[in-house]
């Protein structure tokens, strides 16, 4: 179907699933692709709900929140094209209500451009049962292709780890390996605060989950007020490699990709810490003030 980044869903809640995985049938879930028509203003939008934008005076963050030579943060590709909540699937057998986001990626084929209609083509890679109590790994890859000419334009990747979900007798098969993080000291490291309003803008780029708006929604999951969007801290992540080692050019950055290991609340200051070989960069990100390591085992490729 054809949607605009910006349209709301009619309803968030719905009824939790009391079903089982069924290994085969999941795997063979039929997925309808998505398309996406997106412009300028989603962009700009985007790149406020990641932060940008606080000094009006700082002229290379003006490039990504003003139309004037647009650019677009290539973190953007996670919110483009994608076929909606994938766990909330009847068919999946998942208990949607216990599932997390465990790791995101992206890899891009070219920078991304102000506008356009985009299809994106999500699978099913592989689900990894982890064992009863230890819960579920649901891997998914999507593929983004420009509506018009059918050219690829990039590939996310999403491990979601559904925490009730462990037990249902799949096959044995190992998690995949982390990135990992140097041990010598960061080579560079970026201090980006966030607004207390700031999941409030991020989720107007289409994440609608109550869990980062609703204190109510977010004392039920466990939290004492709303927590930021796992991939608004990934953009924040991806801001700092962008300006610390892209120098603000979006086509230097070609894919980036990290585990999520603990909540940001907004109005928190995010410090990534980076690590350059060569065209690859390691990195993390730490809350300042709680000293909590919010992602981890980040892996992004730089080009020269």
């Amino acid at each position: 179907r054809s949607r605009r980044s910006s349209d709301p869903p009619k309803s968030f809640h719905g009824i939790r699933c009391e079903m089982t995985i069924v290994y085969d049938k999941l795997m063979a879930l039929d997925i309808t692709p998505a398309e996406q028509i997106y412009d300028a203003k989603d962009c700009m939008l985007y790149a406020l709900g990641v932060g940008l934008g606080h000094d009006p005076m700082n002229e290379d963050e003006l490039a990504f929140v003003y139309e004037k030579d647009l650019k677009v943060l290539p973190t953007m590709a996670t919110v483009l094209a994608h076929s909606g909540s994938l766990v909330r699937n009847p068919d999946s057998g998942i208990n949607w209500v216990m599932v997390v986001n465990g790791e995101q990626g992206f890899a891009l084929e070219r920078p991304l451009s102000g506008e356009g209609v985009l299809i994106g083509r999500t699978k099913i890679v592989e689900v990894i049962d982890k064992g009863a109590g230890k819960g579920a790994l649901l891997l998914t890859e999507r593929k983004i292709t420009d509506k018009a000419t059918g050219a690829p334009i990039a590939t996310v990747t999403q491990t979601i780890f559904c925490r009730g979900d462990g037990g249902f007798g799949g096959p044995p098969r190992q998690s995949p390996q982390p990135h990992p993080i140097p041990a010598r000291a960061p080579d560079a490291v970026c201090d980006f605060g966030t607004r207390p309003e700031m999941a409030l803008i991020y989720r107007l780029s289409g994440d609608y989950n109550p869990l980062h708006a609703e204190p109510a929604a977010a004392k039920a999951a466990g939290f004492d007020r709303p927590i930021l969007h796992g991939l608004g801290t990934f953009g924040v992540s991806g801001h700092a490699l962008l300006k610390t080692v892209c120098g603000y050019d979006p086509a230097r950055l070609k894919s980036f990709s990290c585990r999520f290991s603990a909540p940001v609340f907004p109005g928190e200051t995010i410090r990534t810490e980076m690590w350059r070989d060569g065209p690859i960069v390691s990195f993390r990100a730490r809350v300042v003030g709680r000293d909590v390591i919010a992602i981890n085992h980040g892996r992004a490729e730089v080009a020269s």
